[in-house]
């Protein structure tokens, strides 16, 4: 029985010591001694080896069952959702931003304003209209434009400047009911003082808004469109209002262009210095043409923005103003 603990025997060496065991005398008693040995031992295995099956089994069937992983629990929301809270009032803001390579500017502009429009409870979303074209920069266009691609799910809407940032809490960004609301009052503004200014922040319901035909597009390179504006607010029959009780002054507002480094394109080209103050008794939201190059939904430090890249259109024969000479 050696060969069951060494396979490196060969059958040769077993067959051989075999033989010397079977060899000398041989009795009918030895042989059935070692046949009752062998078969007591089989039996003792066997034996043991089904109650040590018997005894796996039982264990096993006496295991309580597993029980299945409960499924995890949805993740509690850690603010309530601003849409619903009603403290945060049925309206939304739809913050136009006309923008074309001020990237630095739109980093610093997107969290910021989110941040300040939350803290107020403002429900809002940031629609940064970009141009993408080969012509001069058309502010007026470009927020004609984001009134049109602002959605059905905003009421009201904020012509901004990306350079502009307030920084006095007080100051209202709210649905402006009774007429367009300024916020960067000529009172307020860190530049521009004249009592007919009406740009940097204006806040106007898309209704009033509509009422004006929008802004003009024959605007192109820097200036003058926001002095146009304000002869259609009149002629709207439109009342203005501005903020009252802010004390911050000329401190009211960050202006984070740097004029040196950033030149604006206030060249007057042909016949547009005549043009520019007159008043566009026709040209808006009527005669505006444009392309959606693009549409992105973008995050910048973790403020949400939509970035609508867009090519203008332009009649040369109109204005031929928007290509520099």
């Amino acid at each position: 029985m050696k060969m069951m603990y060494s396979s490196r025997r060969k059958p040769v060496l077993y067959f051989k010591e075999e033989k010397r065991f079977l060899s000398g005398k041989c009795t009918v008693y030895k042989l059935f001694g070692l046949c009752m040995v062998l078969l007591l031992v089989s039996l003792l295995w066997l034996q043991l080896s089904c109650s040590g099956e018997m005894s796996a089994t039982t264990r096993q069937d006496r295991r309580p069952p597993q029980q299945q992983p409960a499924p995890p629990c949805p993740a509690a929301d850690s603010q309530a959702s601003a849409a619903d809270d009603p403290s945060w009032g049925p309206h939304k803001l739809a913050l136009i931003v006309p923008f074309r390579e001020r990237f630095d500017e739109l980093l610093a502009f997107v969290p910021f304003m989110h941040a300040f429009l939350n803290k107020k409870k403002i429900r809002h979303k940031i629609v940064v209209i970009n141009q993408v074209d080969h012509y001069r920069f058309n502010r007026a266009s470009l927020i004609n434009v984001g009134y049109l691609e602002s959605g059905n799910d905003t009421d009201y809407l904020a012509m901004h400047d990306v350079d502009l940032l307030p920084l006095n809490d007080a100051l209202d960004y709210g649905f402006p009911d009774d007429g367009p609301f300024h916020v960067a009052s000529p009172e307020l503004h860190p530049l521009y003082h004249y009592k007919t200014y009406v740009g940097g922040i204006l806040l106007l319901t898309k209704k009033h808004y509509h009422m004006c035909n929008g802004m003009s597009n024959r605007f192109w390179g820097w200036g003058r469109e926001d002095d146009e504006f304000y002869r259609r607010l009149r002629k709207a029959e439109l009342q203005l209002f501005r903020p009252t009780g802010i004390t911050t002054g000329y401190k009211t507002f960050l202006h984070i262009h740097d004029s040196a480094w950033r030149k604006r394109d206030q060249k007057r080209v042909a016949a547009q210095k005549q043009e520019q103050f007159k008043v566009d008794q026709e040209g808006g939201l009527t005669n505006l043409r444009y392309q959606v190059a693009s549409r992105q939904e973008l995050t910048i430090g973790g403020a949400p923005c939509t970035v609508i890249n867009t090519k203008l259109e332009c009649d040369q024969s109109l204005t031929p103003w928007c290509l520099l000479a």
